[in-house]
């Protein structure tokens, strides 16, 4: 991982969970944090005077203020079209929250205006950066595995379980017509397609919601149950997705997703299953990969002495000193300021790849509509 540049002014959009850690890999990568803009002028200054930056009174403040270079849009995301269009046309570089929009026309205008302002514009499927996941897409661009007869996984979380646990991503007003998939199901979609190098042009999609009122009042992401007494509100977005996949070259997959399976934290799975071998990964085990073979099997283990050049560029810590999630964050924000340096880093992804994110999304919803297979 390159070091980003010194003296590189960033700007903080959102200030909730996500903005923290967007703030944190800014730092790390020698970026300077000049200012925040919350949900609110009282949130704006509790936060910029925590984080002994500016607090902006809007948008326009954030543009107009030329130490900024690089936008952190880390808020809801029905904002993020808005927010991020306005940030290209004023020349900053964006790095953006998934999903780019709310709708596909939205992700579609997002990409339009990040190509013709030809600034660096990249989304955050950070699980990209987890050592162990390069090492197996170096060995699959080696030809270890042979070619795919199967692409399988799931997504599992468990933070919505209670019937008392809300957040303002169950509206679709605000977070778009799907939650499932699109916050976690378009992770796993984006990995896999990226380590096993295949594109899935067809699925079959089923939506399912388990719990069908939560409270009105909603709580901070990853929370729980509210605690906030008072009306409830039908829920319109899926706790659930099953789904059948295809790809351009004819190979079947599947895929679960859910935010209600219980014990499951953040529990990203997958296995490629090759012709000469294959291969697992699990999120909530990032330090290590399962490698399978007809006369037997292995475990391979994060070694920033071994492996893959990618494997070992991003190994900040020893063998046996785990690396997880806050790494990954940290090492996507320090290659998109590379990129804005002028470099070129391995698999960083763009809002060309938020855009096939979204084509994913719409291909669902239409799917689980029509009750058929249906083109991406």
């Amino acid at each position: 991982m390159s070091p980003g540049p010194s003296g590189r002014g960033a700007a903080i959009l959102g200030a909730g969970m996500i903005g923290e850690v967007h703030r944190r890999a800014a730092l790390l990568a020698g970026a300077d944090v000049v200012g925040v803009l919350a949900s609110s002028a009282a949130r704006s200054g509790e936060v910029a005077e925590r984080w002994g930056v500016a607090a902006y009174g809007d948008l326009a403040e954030v543009l107009a203020d030329d130490r900024v270079d690089v936008v952190h849009i880390c808020t809801p995301n029905a904002t993020h079209a808005p927010l991020a269009e306005a940030a290209l046309r004023a020349g900053k570089h964006v790095i953006c929250e998934k999903p780019l929009g709310i709708s596909l026309a939205e992700a579609e205008d997002m990409a339009a205006a990040a190509r013709a302002s030809e600034l660096v514009a990249t989304v955050p499927f950070v699980y990209r950066y987890h050592p162990v996941v390069r090492e197996i897409r170096a060995r699959r661009q080696a030809g270890e595995f042979g070619p795919w007869n199967l692409l399988h996984g799931s997504y599992l979380q468990d933070w919505m379980l209670s019937p008392d646990a809300s957040s303002w991503r169950v509206d679709p007003e605000l977070g778009g017509a799907s939650r499932a998939f699109a916050d976690i199901g378009s992770h796993w979609c984006d990995l896999v397609q990226w380590v096993s190098g295949e594109t899935f042009t067809d699925l079959l999609a089923e939506l399912s919601i388990a719990i069908p009122t939560r409270p009105a009042a909603s709580g901070p992401t990853f929370a729980g149950p509210t605690e906030v007494a008072g009306d409830r509100v039908e829920v319109r977005t899926e706790d659930s997705a099953a789904l059948l996949l295809r790809t351009a070259s004819g190979v079947l997959g599947s895929a679960t997703i859910s935010q209600v399976a219980a014990g499951r934290k953040n529990r990203l799975w997958f296995e490629l299953d090759g012709a000469r071998g294959s291969a697992v990964f699990d999120q909530e085990e990032p330090e290590r990969i399962w490698l399978g073979g007809v006369d037997g099997n292995r475990i391979l283990v994060r070694d920033p002495e071994h492996g893959s050049p990618e494997q070992r560029r991003l190994s900040k810590l020893p063998a046996g000193h785990a690396q997880g999630y806050a790494q990954c964050f940290e090492a996507f924000v320090a290659d998109t300021y590379a990129a804005i340096d002028g470099g070129s880093p391995e698999g960083l992804p763009t809002f060309e790849d938020g855009l096939r994110s979204a084509r994913l999304v719409d291909a669902v919803l239409r799917s689980a509509r029509n009750g058929s297979w249906t083109k991406v």
